[in-house]
């Protein structure tokens, strides 16, 4: 079976590195091609002789929604897997990055270039609607974002069926938006407040020992498994391909990350293979 992925989304906010993430894991990458010349390739590649088993096509503002959509449906409908990712940022981000490469917006037609990028994202909000990821790329330097690609597409390993990322964050520096559930820790032991434990992370096993061993995480963690007992199988049998789970505290070291490792290793004993992800474990504070 072909493999297709459509990567789609603002300009600026990284198409062009997620393409060359795919491209150097092997996968056929075009660019900027026109939606009518999609479903030509398409064909090409789910040929029985065709040595191509998965194509990335990168679309931008030259593919409008009311033509990409249907032509993703009618690969769906013909049995490939196709997956959709939306690259997003916010707008001052997006400002930043095209001040400093001082290229030209593609949307631009002489207004102010916040008036274009919201005039892009107007325009592209209906694949975003439908895209099966939303990756925001506001906080990802070029070498996170290259991490978070090879965790959704890298692993042709990966078992099918939805696939699960635990994140954790701290609201501190802004809750992440590419998210399905978000589940606050701030009620937990802090172990910012304790001298020793301070300078280590959720991943050191003083601070997993620390955040864990209270009767209150053990109650929490519980009664997750039993929310996650009923939404999982809901989530799968809705066709969900990718779900997020987000844990926060307060600044993203500490409570978040000891959660999150504890939930994926739940998550392991179920029989899944999730993805985990710490947004903030290297920002101070």
């Amino acid at each position: 079976m072909t493999d297709f992925v459509v990567i789609t989304g603002l300009s600026g906010a990284g198409r062009s590195t997620a393409a060359d993430v795919l491209e150097d894991q092997g996968w056929f990458v075009i660019d900027n091609m026109p939606v009518s010349l999609m479903p030509k390739v398409a064909e090409l590649a789910t040929q029985p002789s065709s040595s191509t088993d998965r194509v990335a096509f990168v679309a931008g503002l030259n593919a409008a929604p009311s033509e990409l959509m249907p032509m993703v449906e009618d690969l769906r409908t013909g049995g490939s897997r196709v997956r959709m990712v939306f690259l997003d940022a916010s707008t001052d981000v997006l400002i930043r990055r095209y001040e400093s490469s001082r290229r030209r917006h593609p949307a631009s037609t002489g207004e102010l270039l916040s008036s274009a990028i919201e005039q892009e994202r107007q325009l592209l909000e209906p694949l975003r609607a439908e895209a099966d990821v939303v990756v925001d790329t506001s906080e990802l330097n070029v070498h996170q974002l290259r991490d978070r690609i090879l965790e959704l597409f890298g692993d042709d390993e990966r078992a099918p069926g939805m696939q699960v990322t635990v994140t954790s964050f701290g609201f501190k520096h802004g809750v992440p938006s590419d998210v399905d559930l978000v589940l606050d820790c701030r009620f937990l032991p802090n172990p910012h407040w304790v001298d020793d434990l301070r300078p280590q992370t959720g991943t050191d096993a003083d601070v997993r020992d620390y955040v864990l061993g209270s009767e209150l995480a053990q109650r929490f963690l519980d009664r997750l498994d039993g929310l996650l007992d009923v939404l999982l199988p809901a989530f799968a049998a809705e066709g969900k391909a990718y779900l997020t789970v987000a844990f926060g505290c307060t600044g993203g070291r500490h409570r978040s990350v000891a959660i999150s490792e504890e939930v994926a290793h739940r998550l392991r004993e179920r029989g899944l293979a999730p993805g985990v992800l710490h947004r903030d474990i290297a920002k101070g504070g």
